[in-house]
């Protein structure tokens, strides 16, 4: 399957992000949910966002450590779309650090 392919299904199948994620990875599931409580927003879309933003921001060695993950596992999608996810949330993290070091008198 193409990446293009697997970004398509994890698009399409969004909604139940929560039956594959949570028993996966609980601590990025709960990350993920507080952070779509915190935006009032669903896990599916947050999950959704972060794919758009890491192929639209992502460097080439986050990339590559991507490919990388994808090639060595057993179910390419699933680590693609926590990899996506993981990195979505850490970055947003980082830029929340640091919008209140700028606030910071």
């Amino acid at each position: 399957m193409m990446l293009g392919d697997i970004l398509a299904a994890a698009h399409r199948s969004g909604a139940g992000i929560e039956t594959w994620l949570k028993p996966a990875d609980p601590a990025l599931w709960e990350l993920l949910r507080e952070e779509a409580v915190r935006q009032d927003l669903v896990p599916a879309d947050i999950a959704q966002t972060a794919m758009a933003a890491f192929s639209d921001h992502a460097s080439e060695e986050d990339w590559a450590t991507l490919i990388s993950k994808m090639r060595d596992a057993g179910d390419p999608g699933r680590v693609m779309l926590m990899t996506m996810i993981k990195w979505h949330l850490d970055m947003q993290q980082s830029d929340n650090a640091a919008a209140k070091r700028e606030v910071a008198p």
